[in-house]
């Protein structure tokens, strides 16, 4: 294993069938309000097969997806063509982000906070290379309300998902993460995705701040 990648052949082929289920179901108009009104100069991190591409608006100048692991980033190369703004796909981990400090006015995370091994510290990065009061978009799968569904969770996490899921957990507190890393959450939307109560269905919303210079 290099040390900007992150192999998981199995997980990335099933992953790319599943997302092109999930975007039939509403994921991609999720997607689309992730990127709404985004501007300047972006970072994704964990970039996936690139599904997000095709959804930036105009106003943004060009976006730099990272993404570790080679099937899928192999697949959001092919994704960055039909996008109708300028990608630039390449390989990298969230915690080493090949980028230069206060270097992009925007980041993006989206179904990704799951699998960091620490997503604190992967936040962290994505502060560093952010201007002063620049944005966070996420969109997450987190842990549920439900006593019994969260229940669920846990054991799963501490067993077999983590490992047939390319290092996904289930139940994770994204929030949280976001604000222990220094960010500010200024909207955030918390819902069941396709309305079916599933250990992946919670899912939330939301847009953080850089702490301003000074």
């Amino acid at each position: 294993m290099s040390g900007t990648a992150v192999r998981h052949p199995v997980f990335a082929r099933c992953y790319t069938g599943v997302s092109e289920v999930l975007e039939r179901l509403g994921l991609a108009e999720r997607r689309r309000e992730l990127l709404a009104g985004l501007s300047g100069r972006v970072i994704e991190v964990g970039a996936g097969n690139g599904l997000n591409f095709a959804h930036y608006p105009p106003a943004v100048t060009g976006v730099l997806a990272v993404e570790p692991e080679p099937e899928l980033r192999r697949r959001a190369a092919r994704a960055a063509r039909r996008a109708p703004v300028p990608v630039e796909v390449v390989a990298g981990l969230a915690d080493r982000l090949p980028a230069r400090d206060r270097s992009f006015d925007a980041a993006v995370a989206s179904l990704v906070l799951c699998s960091l091994p620490d997503p604190v510290a992967g936040l962290r990065e994505v502060r560093r290379v952010l201007v002063p009061d620049g944005r966070l978009r996420f969109l997450e799968h987190v842990r549920a309300d439900s006593p019994g569904l969260a229940r669920v969770q846990r054991v799963l996490d501490a067993t077999v998902w983590p490992r047939l899921a390319g290092g996904c957990h289930t139940g994770r507190d994204s929030a949280a993460a976001v604000r222990a890393a220094g960010f500010t959450i200024t909207a955030l939307d918390r819902f069941v995705f396709a309305g079916i109560p599933t250990p992946i269905s919670v899912l939330v919303l939301g847009t953080a701040s850089a702490p301003p210079a000074g």
